[in-house]
């Protein structure tokens, strides 16, 4: 194919160290998530040494954002996973549930590790005490950083590719089939549909954040979170328009995977996952009004 970007010779593994008598590598996936967490903490540290930006007192200590980070990571692991099993393979977790703890094989879900990172927080506050709406502003400003890193591992793991097209920029991804290309002869170039996220879901999403932050938006609880939300639902529509669907994810004894095959909607999973959260990023930026 004429114009086609071949795909870069990335190794999904940065090193592979032997201890005694096994192989322990350290992946761009899992540096992504600890770069994520770790710039997102960096985050927070800031907004809550600036009571300024807030136009009163942050909702916590600087000294407690440590404590936060924590129970975030344990619902970013525990959501991503257990989302992946129920949206995306029930059935085979089902007749293996000794697969489900095997993270190294792969398979988070974002939409997964959002609920679990919601339901980490929300506990959080309750047990401290703290505004949950005026945090989840603070989180929202932080998560961009993340997701991009997060797809930009995904392009270098040549997984969660796009369509086939026949644009210039389209890149041949290592695996995937010609015939998976209707009439077309030779390599199958496909969207970077993992580059389209982590512009759009990233970079882009996190300036439109960073903007409304510097006008003020944290003394309107809500609104960052309402923006992030409607921004990222908005973003992971439009993307699976370009991305693959999820059969690589799907089996066939999967119940969700069978009346997404029979096109429920025309939508896909992602799409689905993405509405209710445009709905409520919505309400929450209705909500944030200032009210007479």
């Amino acid at each position: 194919m004429s114009g086609a970007i071949p795909f870069p010779a990335l190794s999904p593994e940065i090193f592979t160290i032997s201890l005694f008598g096994a192989e322990f590598a350290l992946r761009w996936y899992a540096l992504a998530y600890i770069a994520g967490l770790l710039i997102g903490w960096r985050i927070l540290l800031a907004l809550m040494r600036r009571p300024g930006l807030w136009g009163t007192e942050p909702p916590m200590a600087p000294e407690r954002v440590e404590e936060l980070l924590t129970a975030i990571i344990i619902g970013v692991i525990l959501g991503g996973r257990l989302g992946f099993v129920l949206f995306y393979q029930p059935g085979h977790y089902l007749t293996h549930p000794l697969d489900i703890p095997k993270l190294w094989q792969g398979g988070m879900s974002f939409h997964g590790g959002f609920l679990g990172v919601v339901v980490a927080s929300y506990w959080y506050c309750r047990r401290h005490g703290i505004a949950p709406l005026r945090l989840a502003d603070a989180v929202a400003v932080a998560s961009p950083v993340g997701l991009m890193l997060g797809r930009i591992a995904n392009f270098i793991n040549a997984e969660l590719w796009g369509r086939p097209t026949t644009m210039p920029w389209g890149v041949i991804f290592p695996g995937t089939a010609a015939q998976d290309c209707p009439g077309v002869i030779g390599a199958c170039a496909r969207h970077p549909s993992q580059l389209y996220e982590a512009g759009l879901e990233g970079l882009v999403l996190g300036l439109v954040l960073f903007w409304l932050l510097r006008r003020g938006a944290l003394r309107y609880p809500g609104r960052l979170l309402g923006v992030f939300l409607t921004g990222y639902g908005a973003a992971r529509v439009f993307v699976e328009l370009f991305r693959q669907a999820d059969a690589q994810y799907v089996s066939v004894d999967n119940p969700l995977g069978r009346v997404l095959g029979s096109g429920l909607l025309g939508l896909s999973m992602g799409q689905l996952l993405s509405l209710p959260m445009i709905a409520v990023g919505l309400w929450f930026l209705w909500r944030s009004k200032p009210r007479t």
